[in-house]
């Protein structure tokens, strides 16, 4: 055999393998030997037909499995001979594989780039205090009072706060918005909807609760909206400014239930100190949810920035389309057109390739951590995960059980996955921590 090693790239390497004829003809007579040891033919027991009939019988097959296994064998001697840490095989090909003849390979693979790891005990992670204020405490009982709200017809104008009834017509530069954007007709005229006046959540319509203060039930009025140059759930509107005919139809004031017995045994506490203590344990658990979120963060980013080295494109390639999917899936829930993706078909693509060759940096680091640390994936991390699984997909831990069973690929990703959270785990473990104090 001969094998010669060429540089496509820092990480990317094609082996030139040539096996002699020798080495060709010993893998068809392993394979024919051991067709005949299983062969069925009529008048001859299990393994006693000749070579030469099992041969000529099973010829495509013998073939077929011949030339995969010349393959595997040019592909496993070479790596034995040059002792490449292979991540991907990118691409073989084949020479004419017979019996008789020297066989030629062409294998090309992306290896795991070299590097030395850096100091990664000790990194920097900066979080904010996780003991709640009174000022947030109050916040959360408020808002579950808000969540309880009734809404009360009110005679009064409207103010902060209410619930204003009304139809609307919008037109830009006096063209209906129903013909411009004849698809999305909520945007173009209601006979009845409810906007919350100058609140925190708006309506289908941008700034609209905004220029509902003052306004009585019976008023008509116009109200301009400008929509913001990017306006993902109608683009025909983007940049647009649009005049809307609205009228009112009815006003409700929020009236919050008062802080009695009632709500707080609606809110498992016996008086305000106990529904205190409680939103303050759960404000506090919340905190160290995030702030270890923050931590996993900031770690990964200091490590990042430690080492530089060449990513595999393969890697790359792989963890670009799973980043699209993950982003193309959240935005279609939220609602942005699949025209949309189109037109910034290449900015996104531009934008999930920069966020995937971070990924697979990292997860390179990571790793070479593992391996350094011995960190391990034990049956009860393979356990939590299926756990979790189920819980997420409402599937039976059993069919997710049977899946990881079936598909070895798999397995490997999901076992890798949990590598790589262990080791982020354990660089937090060893992470410094500062508080950041809240302002006065």
């Amino acid at each position: 055999m001969n094998v010669q090693l060429n540089n496509v790239s820092d990480t990317r390497k094609s082996l030139a393998v040539t096996l002699d004829p020798s080495e060709v003809d010993a893998v068809h007579q392993e394979v024919v030997a051991e067709y005949t040891r299983l062969a069925r033919l009529p008048g001859f027991r299990p393994g006693k037909a000749p070579a030469a009939m099992v041969a000529k019988r099973f010829a495509k097959e013998i073939n077929e499995e011949f030339k995969q296994k010349v393959v595997a064998k040019a592909y496993r001697d070479a790596l034995t001979e040059q002792k490449l840490d292979v991540l991907n095989v990118v691409n073989v090909e084949e020479g004419e594989l017979k019996p008789g003849l020297s066989a030629g390979i062409t294998i090309t693979l992306d290896i795991r780039p070299e590097f030395t790891l850096p100091d990664y005990n000790g990194l920097p992670t900066e979080v904010p205090a996780v003991e709640p204020t009174d000022a947030e405490v109050d916040a959360v009982i408020e808002q579950l009072r808000a969540e309880r709200a009734e809404f009360k017809v009110a005679e009064r104008p409207a103010e902060k706060g209410d619930y204003v009834k009304l139809a609307y017509e919008g037109k830009v530069d006096g063209q209906p918005i129903t013909e411009l954007a004849p698809d999305k007709q909520l945007y173009g005229k209601v006979p009845q909807t409810w906007e919350e006046v100058e609140g925190a959540n708006e309506g289908v319509i941008p700034g609209l609760g905004q220029q509902l203060a003052g306004v009585k039930p019976g008023d008509k009025k116009d109200v301009t909206i400008n929509f913001p140059a990017e306006f993902a759930p109608v683009p025909a509107l983007a940049g647009k400014t649009a005049v809307y005919a609205i009228e009112i139809q009815e006003i409700r004031s929020r009236v919050l239930p008062p802080l009695d017995e009632d709500f707080f045994k609606a809110n498992r506490a016996e008086n305000l100190e106990g529904l205190k203590a409680s939103v303050r344990n759960n404000l506090k658990l919340q905190k160290e949810y995030q702030n270890r979120a923050e931590q996993r963060r900031q770690v990964s980013d200091a490590l990042a920035a430690k080492v530089d080295f060449p990513v595999p494109d393969s890697l790359v390639e792989a963890e670009t389309q799973s980043v699209l999917r993950q982003f193309i899936e959240e935005n279609m829930r939220r609602g942005v057109p699949q025209e949309q993706f189109e037109k910034d078909k290449n900015e996104l693509f531009e934008s999930a390739r920069k966020a995937a060759a971070k990924r697979v940096k990292l997860q390179l680091i990571l790793a070479k951590i593992a391996e350094a640390e011995k960190i391990q994936v034990s049956e009860q991390d393979i356990d939590q995960f299926i756990y979790r699984e189920a819980m997420r997909s409402q599937q039976k831990p059993d069919k997710i059980v049977k899946a990881l069973t079936a598909d070895r690929d798999q397995l490997r990703a999901v076992q890798q996955s949990i590598i790589f959270d262990k080791a982020v785990d354990f660089l937090v473990s060893k992470a410094t921590v500062s508080t950041i104090q809240p302002k006065a």
